[in-house]
């Protein structure tokens, strides 16, 4: 996730005072508005609970009232520290860094808690209204869907709630999987917009665990639901005579003849993005990225028209970013950018490594950078439970009720920062797994780009010791 604290407010108190207000926004959108005092109380809290040496440097007290640059100076360190608190795997997978941020989220939105009913959208378009509070965090809405569907408690897990946006031609955007710091209904409320929704959908990526879900009545219907919408959507592919299979089975209501089936498809189970731009196989790319299957798919437009595909393995990207910046949106000014006309501009970078001895630079500039950044640490996690051996149920088991204890077990990845700054003085990468020994965690300047791509070759063909392709 994002944080940033992109501007300040001044504010009026309830005794007619004024003071100064940090907007906290993730991923680009408004999530809470704090006060200094606010945020200097969650410190203590924290260095209470966790230790000073854990926690990351909090700004000073002033005595004096800040100069409008004194202001701007403690907008940025506050903006650093909550992204170090965000970054770091003890910290922010902590339920006081969590809770904090649902207490503000309620607060700013001005939303009392009370019962209300929620709709959660199937990927059949059907609709499962809940009755839940306004202060319930995802895993309590998360817990009254499975109670509504009468799907078992061992099987929560397997699946997430995400927000999407649905156009007007019906088609799905991918937002981002809600979080354990927000509060679902405040957040789908806060964007005053019908086309936002709120969606289940299973978590995983291995098809494997499919048969884990299809064992019970719910998680076949939930599953074959999915099936059936990604198929109808052209998310999986189906050619004529795969579709007379397809639709046979329908007829017949062979529900899990037909998930199995298609997951013989290609691009089953994957999540497809908006179109978006790269810099591979040359700069200025428009492009439709696909994840699933342990990778990322890419359908390509060259610019003379001519359309290439192919995969990039998660198991072949040393390491990824994502870094954000804010543009000015054309009203022909250079001026720097102010709240109000300026917008977020999100890239996900990976270094793939295309031969034995080349690694190289891709980038893509979306809007659901953090969207894919999630998917391949997701990614990352199973293959790395079923390279220890693990059970993938524990592990979402885990992750249901609540953090995983990452430096507690083996089965699971320890969780780096998801976003860095984009100063290339303080840029961190995303390291794959703590199973590449070989690669260390360094900064990466931003002159390292991918201007020097020669090569039109989609695929490696080399793995890095560790999780080779032939322990997947």
């Amino acid at each position: 996730m994002h944080f940033s604290i992109p501007e300040t407010e001044v504010r009026s108190g309830e005794n007619g005072s004024t003071y100064v207000a940090y907007n906290i926004h993730v991923n680009g959108v408004l999530h809470c508005r704090v006060r200094y005092s606010q945020l200097l109380g969650l410190h203590e809290q924290i260095k209470k609970e966790y230790g000073s040496n854990v926690v990351p440097a909090f700004p000073p007290k002033k005595i004096f009232t800040l100069t409008p640059a004194e202001v701007e100076q403690r907008r940025e360190q506050l903006e650093k520290y909550m992204q170090a608190v965000r970054q770091d795997p003890l910290l922010g997978a902590s339920e006081l860094f969590n809770s904090f941020l649902r207490k503000a989220q309620q607060e700013t939105q001005q939303i009392p808690t009370e019962e209300v009913a929620l709709d959660i959208c199937l990927s059949n378009g059907q609709k499962v209204t809940v009755n839940i509070l306004t202060s319930d965090q995802t895993e309590d809405v998360l817990d009254a869907v499975a109670t509504k569907l009468d799907l078992p408690d061992d099987l929560v897990g397997y699946f997430s709630l995400f927000l999407i946006r649905e156009g007007e031609d019906g088609g799905l955007t991918f937002v981002r999987k809600l979080q354990e710091f927000e509060l679902p209904y405040v957040s789908i409320t806060s964007l005053r917009s019908s086309e936002f929704h709120i969606l289940l959908r299973k978590s995983y990526w291995d098809m494997a665990y499919d048969n884990d879900v299809m064992d019970n009545r719910v998680g076949l219907n939930l599953l074959y639901a999915q099936t059936v919408s990604d198929i109808e959507r052209g998310w999986i592919l189906v050619n004529k005579d795969q579709h007379r299979q397809l639709k046979s089975l329908q007829e017949k209501g062979s529900k899990k003849e037909f998930i199995h089936l298609g997951q013989t498809l290609k691009y089953y189970g994957y999540i497809k993005f908006d179109p978006c731009i790269t810099d591979f196989p040359e700069k200025g790319c428009q492009v439709i990225v696909s994840a699933g299957n342990n990778e990322l798919n890419f359908h390509v437009k060259l610019p003379n028209e001519q359309m290439k595909e192919g995969s990039f393995k998660v198991t072949r990207m040393r390491c990824w970013r994502v870094t954000s910046s804010q543009v000015p949106i054309a009203n022909g000014t250079t001026n720097p950018c102010s709240s109000a006309k300026c917008d977020i501009k999100l890239e996900l970078a990976f270094e793939y490594l295309m031969s034995k001895d080349r690694l190289q630079w891709v980038t893509i500039t979306s809007q659901q950078a953090i969207m894919m950044s999630i998917c391949l640490q997701s990614m990352v996690d199973e293959l790395m439970v079923k390279k220890s051996g693990g059970s993938i149920k524990k592990m979402l088991r885990k992750k249901h009720n609540g953090s995983i204890h990452r430096a507690d077990s083996q089965q699971a990845v320890k969780s780096p920062p998801l976003l860095d700054s984009p100063d290339p003085n303080r840029e961190q990468v995303l390291k794959l797994s703590t199973k590449l020994s070989s690669v260390s965690l360094r900064a990466i300047s931003a002159s390292n780009s991918a201007n020097d791509i020669s090569g039109n070759d989609f695929h490696g063909n080399y793995a890095f010791e560790g999780i080779g392709d032939d322990d997947l």
